[in-house]
């Protein structure tokens, strides 16, 4: 009886040590991988269970899920609408009209990812108010218009930074009256703790709470430049790397020591070493791949780093309709392998295998294989969309411009 219990006890922690949650934008450790294990691999005959589906609406928020609570925006009934459901079984728990709808030429509604933290939720409206509500019953402890209190403009084609946790603060980039700034608000009571101002353009990316040169540091990737900023709102470095209609949307990401960040527009990608020197930091290029010829042009996917290979979306044109999909050795930025015209998408990576959520609406799995494209399975799962799947607990999370879906891709 003893050694059963053992064993018994021994599954449930394993399961528990491999079980995530999803609270914020690309997962827990903000790099799109999940440490989940336990996957399917191949897509039954009768397709994936369908745990639940449920209405949801217009935007390109994702699903944010922590203490079993599902979280996203919508834009219905003109009003952007935040959505508490029950991560197990859809159920409601609470929904809050938050702002105004929000209406774009390149797509209305939210644009931002909303985000867990402890018993709030904290969400970016489309046209930059930033709000956080109780996640046990969505009651407002405080809201802040953050473009209209630094006299801004809102980005050309919405708000779309997904809020980051700092210590005790929320950090988020936004409209000012100088171009664009990062700014930090205390968590308990909205207070702004410190906001930092620059001359460029907002662009579309959301920071990420980085070390690099041996110093935490808040990584932002505005419309034209890429900046490091501490963790008080000290400016610390800078590299210019504009792109057409400020389309730098992706969130850079760590490789090894090393900065990757990339756009599309026909831009390119860029492996950046930032390092300290006596007075200032030193910037250097360990490889730049640019322009038409760009080895990865991610157009709005983050790449995601597995064994030191880079798997990620090329766009080719300006915003064009021809996508590849690519793996690139992280350290040299040579090609390892390509499939071209695969089409748009957005992937998260666990448990060996690459989830993929397709603009057709289908889902495709396949391998993270650095040596070649290995496609496991794929079936028609939703409307199409642009948001990267949320992984938590064995289930994956989709959303479109109508619905919000759960499917069991536990084994």
């Amino acid at each position: 009886m003893k050694i059963s219990i053992l064993a018994v006890c021994l599954m449930l922690l394993t399961s528990l040590a491999f079980a995530d949650d999803w609270p914020q934008h690309l997962g827990p450790n903000r790099n799109g991988i999940s440490a989940e294990q336990g996957l399917i691999a191949d897509i039954p005959d009768s397709g994936l269970n369908v745990l639940w589906q449920v209405s949801g609406g217009v935007g390109m928020s994702g699903v944010a899920v922590a203490d079993g609570t599902a979280i996203t925006i919508v834009q219905r009934d003109n009003k952007q609408i935040v959505i508490a459901l029950d991560a197990k079984t859809g159920e409601s728990k609470w929904e809050v009209g938050v702002a105004p709808e929000f209406k774009n030429s390149m797509g209305n509604g939210p644009r931002a990812f909303p985000c867990i933290h402890k018993d709030n939720v904290i969400v970016f409206t489309g046209q930059g108010n930033l709000i956080s509500l109780n996640l046990a019953d969505g009651s407002t402890n405080w809201s802040i218009e953050t473009v209209k209190v630094f006299g801004g403009q809102i980005a050309d084609y919405g708000m779309a930074c997904s809020p980051l946790i700092v210590g005790d603060t929320v950090a988020v980039t936004t409209g000012h009256k100088d171009g664009s700034a990062l700014a930090a608000y205390n968590l308990d009571d909205g207070k702004e703790a410190w906001h930092l101002s620059w001359p460029d353009a907002i662009g579309y990316s959301s920071p990420s709470l980085l070390t690099l040169a041996d110093k935490e540091q808040i990584v932002v990737y505005t419309g034209t430049n890429v900046r490091g900023v501490d963790t008080t709102g000290k400016s610390l470095w800078s590299y210019e790397y504009v792109t057409p209609f400020d389309c730098n949307i992706v969130t850079p990401q760590l490789v090894g020591e090393d900065l990757f960040f990339s756009s599309g527009e026909n831009h390119g990608s860029v492996l950046l070493s930032v390092s300290k020197g006596k007075d200032s930091y030193k910037l250097t290029e360990k490889w730049s791949s640019q322009g038409p010829s760009s080895v990865l042009r991610n157009e709005w996917q983050t790449s995601v780093l597995i064994d030191g290979y880079l798997y990620g979306w090329d766009n080719v044109g300006g915003a064009g309709p021809i996508t590849h999909l690519k793996c690139v050795n992280a350290t040299t930025g040579e090609l390892a392998w390509e499939e071209l015209r695969f089409g748009k998408g957005n992937f998260t990576a666990a448990d060996g295998k690459l989830f993929l959520n397709m603009m057709s609406g289908e889902l495709v799995v396949i391998e993270a294989n650095s040596k070649e494209y290995v496609e496991l399975s794929r079936q028609k799962v939703h409307r199409g969309s642009r948001q990267a799947p949320t992984l938590s607990n064995g289930i994956l999370y989709l959303r479109d411009d109508a619905t919000i879906t759960a499917l069991s891709v536990s084994k």
